[in-house]
């Protein structure tokens, strides 16, 4: 009896641990513009997330991303962060964003950026966004805007 309780609560634990399963999963190719005033540079990267679904209108998500600023001595910016918004018409994803961003550059500090974006469906599989972020840098150092275009596919 006892290790039929004890095998019971471990498959519960096992699967109240488990993730729901990814309502949409998806994987993106972008390029924008990076500003911080002074400055603006070309930007070119890819993303990859999940989206889950909480009702007819709501959905939240994860994303991971790389992206890397077109300019001599930087380096690709690992980002890590999520999604929530509202499914505002078939096909269409209106959402605030947050992320956080690893280093532009070997003297750069990483960043938090905070922003939203739309995601419209051009098809079954294949997607289009557009995407602005504030990355708040630190370190008295001036922070930056970016500016993002999409196309990406989900599965």
């Amino acid at each position: 009896m006892r290790i039929a309780l004890v095998s019971l609560a471990a498959v519960a634990a096992a699967a109240a641990a488990t993730p729901a399963m990814a309502n949409e999963a998806r994987i993106e190719a972008r390029t924008g513009l990076i500003w911080n005033g002074s400055d603006s540079d070309a930007v070119a990267g890819v993303a990859a997330g999940y989206d889950y679904d909480l009702g007819d209108k709501l959905f939240v998500g994860i994303e991971g991303s790389a992206d890397k600023v077109l300019a001599d001595d930087t380096r690709v910016s690992w980002g890590a962060g999520g999604r929530a918004g509202f499914k505002v018409l078939p096909g269409s994803k209106l959402y605030a964003a947050a992320n956080w961003q690893s280093k532009f550059c070997r003297t750069c500090n990483s960043a938090v950026g905070v922003g939203g974006g739309w995601q419209q469906d051009l098809g079954q599989k294949v997607y289009a966004k557009v995407e602005y972020k504030h990355l708040l840098v630190g370190d008295n150092t001036p922070d930056a805007d970016l500016g993002l275009i999409g196309v990406g596919v989900k599965f």
